[in-house]
């Protein structure tokens, strides 16, 4: 499951995104600062656009923490989304590439095979997620998950859910039904690469 993801794109060009969509975004805490990252690991703090209650066609992009405290203490990164409703704290989770791990063909190596996944013909990319405010570590987002599509099963049996770009204004319109949004990519949407 994704443990791993990345962002590279300056937050110029993330705006420049929104705005061919047609949706506003909103600084409710100023203009975060959106650093370069090849990583971004669980428990680091990334952007997200969430939800902006009661108006439409809107979001507001605010730095969170990825993954909040189970009652067990491990951390809630991922969620599924099958047969769920997510009516309110939605929230886009900006990317332009994940990663997923493999054992490696050759059992003498120690370390998993790493892989890259980027959307074709996109700089970036929007992952269905939800936040919540916790005791423990604030407010604090997760990725919604499913089965996984054409492009990611024969590394994975699960993945991500990546909302195609018609859809990002209907996650962020908690009016919207949730399973209406959530759809596999169509095969060769996504390139992978093998980095380590």
């Amino acid at each position: 499951m994704c443990n791993d993801y990345r962002l590279t794109v300056d937050l110029a060009s993330i705006m420049e995104d929104f705005a061919d969509l047609k949706i506003k975004i909103r600084f409710s805490e100023g203009r975060p600062n959106i650093e370069s990252r090849e990583d971004i690991k669980i428990t680091d703090v990334a952007p997200i656009v969430r939800t902006v209650e009661g108006l439409r066609g809107e979001g507001d992009l605010v730095n969170r923490r990825w993954s909040w405290p189970a009652p067990n203490k491990r951390p809630v990164y991922n969620f599924r989304s099958e047969g769920r409703e997510f009516t309110s704290n939605r929230c886009l989770i900006i990317a332009d590439g994940f990663y997923e791990f493999t054992d490696p063909e050759d059992k003498k190596k120690k370390r998993k095979d790493k892989w890259l996944f980027t959307r074709k013909n996109e700089q970036i990319f929007a992952i269905a997620g939800v936040w919540r405010e916790t005791k423990d570590v604030g407010e604090a987002f997760t990725m919604l998950t499913m089965e996984p599509g054409p492009d990611i099963a024969p590394y994975h049996d699960r993945q991500i859910v990546i909302l195609d770009r018609d859809t990002w204004a209907g996650w962020l319109d908690p009016s919207v039904p949730t399973q209406s949004l959530i759809r596999p990519l169509a095969a060769g949407t996504l390139q992978v690469e093998q980095i380590g």
